[in-house]
């Protein structure tokens, strides 16, 4: 069967920002061109002091007061103008020009001067050039960096020309994949600057403000406080106002949120010029802009004191560095801005969680069901169940009407059933017609599965769908796998043995297993690091495993053998996961990407770039047409299969994620990180919808029970804790004002919702699993500390 075509690398041309509109915008070039950059494009929000082109535009590099924003928007058309005539664009030319007659008839004669019309620093052809050149390489890359997350982040390789798509495998960087802006373009921004000792001042003068601010301004305000921080420090260290840079810090790191502890002691290390350079927590806030959501009537008390008190310096920062997604209505308390915020680029703009996402199931396909005489006798004496079963002779025939949230049947290419999958399908039902009913008052037993002497580290388990095989990945870069039924694990025998056996027999496939080789424990040896991810196929005919040496391998569960060494991420990778469906699979590494892969082909079909730091967990969508990844840049991603786009993007979380489970239904998604809370997403309106508070330290393992009624949690804090998921999700506020500004009320009602909580001598839980009947299983090693 065919694989998800290959994406073609298709070229995106930059776009300004949704709300920047007080300038006037250029139409789009022709396609044969590249469309030219508009003037406002760098803009954070459209409703900027004067003009949004002085957040990009050459600004004078000794300290002073600013240039006006009509002069520095008029170098900024000057210098594209220029751009577009030395590369022989004369149409997109002619449309800026006639586009631009507002600003002045002598427009078109300064961008044909070889004096480049007094740009600053321009003292002929080749100055002129340079800096024309230098100015529109930032309006580009500024403009570039707003967009955001499709399948690859989209950045000008050269300025004016939009990049194509396609990420290199395994470049390092997230914010800054192969196709970011170099180093030295991304740090010239810090170039012009003001007073550094003016730099306490202006932020303690809007501190003051902020916080004599009235309540309901106060909380939306306060969250300029971390961005403005940030980027007010690196100004300060990359123009080497060394002494000036650590009284800074030392004097406002103390306000900043808890949450963000991390970020600032990495960024406390940064004390030099060249320390800066290879940073990647200091490139990750250069390169995406900070998004804040914040209602029109705070904006605008905001935008009239920075205008009063001619703060350039923040005003800058605040265009340049930030994204401003406003909102009309009543400002956010600091409830529920705390609620969302804590990501390392802010919130997630509401237009990223704007389009459809088809959560629905997929129809089963139907087929007849051979019916069990014997086992039904065995069961049942009475033979009462056997008339209902008998009624129930096709599977899937219990889901005949197409779910209207699914997509379509054939949206993407899903491999055919085999006649070993329905028979595993029909044993799937016989199981579900025993599974017990949970709720809170039934709650379901668990089975724990220590792994005790584990000295070689336990860093991976999985269980099979049928619960009759565990896996283990360990630090000693061995993959482990125990039958925890009766059942001996057994391989297939030799090629000389099997040229003896009758192939017409019944019971050949009996017959070709070699009884000699059967054991409870196989060891699996061929990475060359730390095993992190162990993924079971659906048919239990394959094992995949990740590890830090780079690779995804796939093991035959028949021959115990390596099949194949997928080779994309350069650096570890942290999880791997097979589709429902199998034969698709994702991993995610710490080169920021997650890769779709298919089991024949040797390179990923998908690459999905957006995050800033590493895909820590991945977890494919019941429907297979969707992928979560969540991240140590504290956000979760959901993306489409199809096409590789970002399709939602969730923040909340203060520290990375580690666990992810998609609700049976496929409508919801439960999220566990190092906060020690889960929270719950609403995956059609894109809203979080619950916060689940009890552990203590991070949570490993997140699995709902079969039928969605439950949601179990296993942490370091040594506990599994059971959630009612049926009450967590009714009487959900989804109305269409909740969706649009992200005004949620979550409830605290962790303790009503809290159904159980299980403690384990000294076994941190690394793995959950419902069986097919509701038995909870839940593994980790042993830890004597």
């Amino acid at each position: 069967m065919a694989a998800v075509p290959e994406e073609p690398a298709e070229v995106v041309a930059v776009k300004p920002d949704p709300e920047a509109g007080t300038p006037p915008q250029p139409p789009a070039a022709p396609p044969a061109t590249a469309a030219p950059p508009a003037p406002s494009a760098a803009a954070a929000e459209g409703e900027t002091a004067g003009s949004a082109g002085d957040a990009s535009s050459a600004k004078p590099s000794a300290p002073g007061p600013a240039a006006s924003p009509a002069a520095l928007d008029r170098q900024t058309l000057v210098a594209v103008l220029q751009f577009l005539r030395r590369s022989n664009l004369r149409e997109s030319e002619e449309i800026l020009r006639r586009e631009a007659r507002l600003l002045g008839e002598d427009l078109g004669a300064a961008a044909l001067s070889p004096a480049g019309a007094g740009l600053p620093g321009a003292s002929g052809g080749e100055g002129d050039a340079s800096s024309s050149e230098a100015l529109l390489s930032r309006v580009t890359a500024a403009a570039a960096i707003a967009i955001g997350s499709s399948v690859a982040p989209v950045a000008s390789s050269s300025p004016g020309v939009a990049a194509a798509t396609a990420v290199p495998p395994g470049k390092v960087g997230g914010g800054v994949v192969e196709d970011q802006p170099d180093v030295s373009a991304v740090l010239s921004a810090y170039n012009q600057q003001g007073d550094p000792t003016l730099y306490e001042e202006y932020y303690s003068g809007l501190k003051n403000f902020i916080e004599c601010s009235l309540d309901c301004h106060r909380a939306e305000l306060s969250q300029l406080f971390y961005p403005l921080f940030v980027h007010m420090y690196l100004e300060l260290v990359y123009n080497q106002h060394e002494s000036e840079a650590k009284s800074f810090f030392e004097r406002f790191h103390g306000d900043q949120e808890c949450y963000y502890q991390d970020d600032l002691r990495v960024l406390s290390s940064l004390t030099k010029k060249e320390h800066m350079k290879g940073n990647e927590t200091m490139l990750d806030f250069r390169t995406s802009k900070f998004v804040l959501r914040i209602s029109r009537d705070s904006y605008q008390l905001l935008k009239r004191h920075l205008q009063e008190k001619q703060n350039n310096q923040i005003w800058n920062i605040v265009q340049e560095h930030l994204y401003i997604d406003i909102f009309d209505g009543m400002p956010r308390s600091k409830q529920q801005i705390d609620a969302m915020v804590g990501s390392l680029a802010g919130e997630a703009k509401r237009e990223a969680n704007k389009a459809k996402v088809f959560f629905g199931l997929l129809k089963e396909p139907e087929f007849d069901v051979p019916l069990d005489d014997e086992d039904e006798e065995g069961e049942n004496e009475e033979g009462k169940p056997k008339k209902k079963k008998a009624k129930r002779d096709s599977v899937g025939s219990k889901s005949k009407k197409q779910d209207p949230n699914a997509p379509p049947q054939n949206r993407i290419p899903l491999p055919e059933l085999k006649d070993s999958d329905k028979l595993d399908k029909v044993m799937n039902m016989k199981e579900a017609a025993r599974r017990v009913r949970l709720g809170p008052e039934c709650l379901p037993s668990i089975c724990f599965y220590t792994f005790l002497n584990a000295y070689q580290g336990l860093t991976a388990v999985d269980i099979t769908d049928d619960s009759s095989m565990i896996v283990g990945g360990f630090a000693d870069s061995t993959v482990r796998v125990w039958s925890v039924t009766p059942k001996k694990l057994r391989s297939v025998k030799a090629a000389a043995d099997l040229s003896l056996i009758d192939k017409e027999s019944d019971d050949v496939l009996e017959r070709i297993m070699d009884e000699k080789t059967a054991s409870e424990l196989k060891i699996l040896y061929g990475h060359s690091g730390p095993v992190y991810g162990t993924s079971f196929s659906p048919d239990r005919n394959y094992l995949l495993s990740c590890s830090e040496d780079g690779t995804v391998r796939l093991w035959s569960l028949q021959t115990f053998t390596c099949l194949v060494g997928y080779k994309g991420h350069n650096y570890p990778v942290w999880d791997t996961q097979f589709s429902p469906y199998g034969y698709y699979f994702v991993s995610g590494g710490h080169d920021r990407v997650a890769r779709l892969w298919a089991t024949d082909h040797y390179q990923p079909l998908r690459i999905f770039a957006g995050h800033l730091a590493d895909v820590t967990c991945t977890r494919f969508h019941p429907n297979s047409n969707y992928i979560a990844t969540g991240s140590a840049d504290r956000t979760v991603r959901l993306w489409d299969v199809l096409n590789g786009n970002c399709v939602r993007i969730f923040t909340g979380h203060k520290g990375p994620i580690h666990s992810l489970a998609f609700s049976p239904n496929g409508r919801f998604l439960a999220t566990g990180a190092t906060d020690g809370r889960v929270l719950l997403w609403d995956i059609g309106h894109g809203l979080m919808v619950g916060e689940l508070k009890g552990h203590t330290d991070t949570i490993y393992a997140l699995r709902f029970s079969r039928d969605g009624e439950i949601l179990a949690s296993g942490s370091m804090d040594n506990t599994v804790r059971l959630w009612d998921a049926v009450k967590a999700f009714e009487d959900l506020e989804t109305d269409d004002f909740t969706t649009a500004t992200g005004h949620i009320n979550l409830p605290e009602n962790s303790q009503d919702l809290l159904l159980g909580t299980y403690m384990t001598k000294s076994t941190p839980v690394v793995h959950l699993h419902f069986t097919r009947r509701n038995l909870l299983l839940a593994a980790g090693a042993y830890s004597s500390q």
